[in-house]
């Protein structure tokens, strides 16, 4: 049920004395784009009557010189609190429209809500709180960003070690201004990178509140004199960042992976969903994991996994899955990153689950053992599979898997494709200082 109507986001809009609003919306990459409009425009903003040139996003596949329409969500109605305290700015989160009316199914919010709806239709519902990993680096003398720190903090470790904290606790404090209920923050495990988790919520709320929280680190941090990346590996001798995700599934308000009578204390939807997640897991790492960098940190030696394994015990296992002390069983994923687009990864782990349950698919065994312990000739014998290594490999996987078309449409798809080959492409093109430093002098 809806929280605000249009009359209410123009009520509070004059009361709180908002003098702009940026009209936000996602592009297929997980970009956030806005157009700002006064308040006088408002009004004219929730009649749906706001034209974008759709022409003019390179990442916004559409028909040549298409104007679409953007749809404001009243419920995303949100003060910003950087901005100033007399001539406010808010923002109003959008949904894409054609000029006939009908949903743009290359929106990347679309795609969710479509798969939102599907489990729906069948008494399901989707909570997830995803944790998020980034690094706060110093700024050089013109202020452009370096991967420099100063600081050798590592987990959960404090001021005077944590150069960061301050930054931190003044990040979490905007969020909680902005309506985020905050799990947890906390220094990572590499010098300058740090993590803050939301509370489990609903998915779509979820996915809106973190492409805001991109915005609100960056803003923040840089008001710290710091720049703050979500870039999946940005030094290379330390783990990179991941956006791990912790997924709920309800039917009639009831968490139904927990089974108590089971020896790990799973259902038969928990172990079902599971599998459906591995079936398809290689394609959708494309959209997990979507740029060229994101793969470095998906290498063996480090937090991140490599390998397609589940467990309850290991932390290393691509899925873990965990009860806390009410018995509310989740399942966390640790490959995806926060350069990833959240609406489609939302939307993939929530199909492809709920396929493993209509299919009453079943996962490979639990691993047992730190999967660094197993040699190649060990994995094999046990059938464990690898990720994807590269993006190259990722696109190939997501090629072969015509079930992910299904969920984010084929024009999607193909738009999408064909853009990552050409980052690829270009990437191969590079000559990296590694190859420098290693041939230029020897060969």
């Amino acid at each position: 049920m809806a929280k605000y109507t249009k009359n209410d986001i123009l009520r509070m809009a004059e009361e709180e004395d908002v003098e702009f609003i940026r009209l936000q919306f996602t592009d297929m990459f997980g970009t956030m784009k806005n157009i700002a409009i006064p308040f006088s425009r408002l009004e004219k903003a929730m009649n749906n009557e706001c034209v974008i040139d759709a022409s003019s996003i390179e990442s916004f596949y559409r028909n040549e010189e298409e104007d679409m329409y953007l749809y404001p969500d009243p419920d995303t109605f949100c003060i910003l609190p950087w901005r100033p305290q007399q001539g406010k700015v808010a923002r109003l989160i959008c949904d894409i429209y054609r000029a006939d009316g009908t949903p743009h199914k290359g929106s990347p919010r679309y795609i969710l809500k479509q798969a939102v709806k599907a489990a729906a239709e069948k008494g399901y519902s989707f909570k997830v709180n995803p944790e998020c990993e980034f690094f706060l680096f110093h700024t050089d003398d013109n202020g452009r960003p370096t991967t420099l720190t100063h600081e050798q903090a590592g987990y959960m470790d404090l001021s005077p070690v944590d150069f960061g904290e301050n930054a931190r606790r003044d990040i979490v404090l905007t969020l909680e201004e902005m309506g985020y209920d905050v799990e947890s923050s906390h220094h990572e495990i590499s010098p300058a990178q740090h993590e803050i988790d939301f509370s489990m919520a609903d998915v779509m709320e979820t996915a809106d509140k973190f492409m805001s929280f991109k915005v609100a680190v960056r803003t923040v941090a840089k008001r710290h004199g710091l720049h703050a990346t979500f870039m999946p590996k940005p030094r290379g001798e330390v783990n990179g960042s991941g956006m791990h995700i912790n997924m709920a599934l309800y039917k009639n308000g009831k968490n139904i992976f927990a089974d108590s009578e089971d020896a790990l204390g799973l259902s038969r939807e928990a172990y079902s969903f599971i599998a459906g997640i591995f079936t398809h897991i290689k394609g959708m790492t494309a959209f997990f994991n979507p740029l060229v960098n994101s793969y470095k940190r998906l290498v063996p030696g480090f937090e991140a996994p490599s390998d397609i394994t589940w467990s309850s015990t290991q932390r290393t296992a691509l899925l873990k899955v965990c009860q806390d002390r009410r018995r509310e069983c989740q399942i966390e994923l640790r490959s995806p990153d926060p350069s990833a687009n959240p609406y489609v990864v939302f939307a993939l782990c929530l199909a492809a689950g709920i396929q493993g349950i209509e299919e009453n698919l079943q996962p490979s065994s639990e691993l047992k053992v730190g999967i660094r312990e197993l040699s190649e000739e060990e994995k094999l014998e046990q059938g464990i599979q690898s990720l994807p290594a590269t993006l190259n490999e990722a696109l190939h996987e997501l090629e072969q898997d015509e079930w992910i078309a299904g969920v984010v449409g084929v024009p999607f798809l193909e738009c999408y494709i064909k853009s990552k080959r050409k980052e690829w492409k270009s990437y191969e093109k590079q000559v990296s200082e590694w190859e420098l430093a290693q041939y230029l002098y020897q060969i």
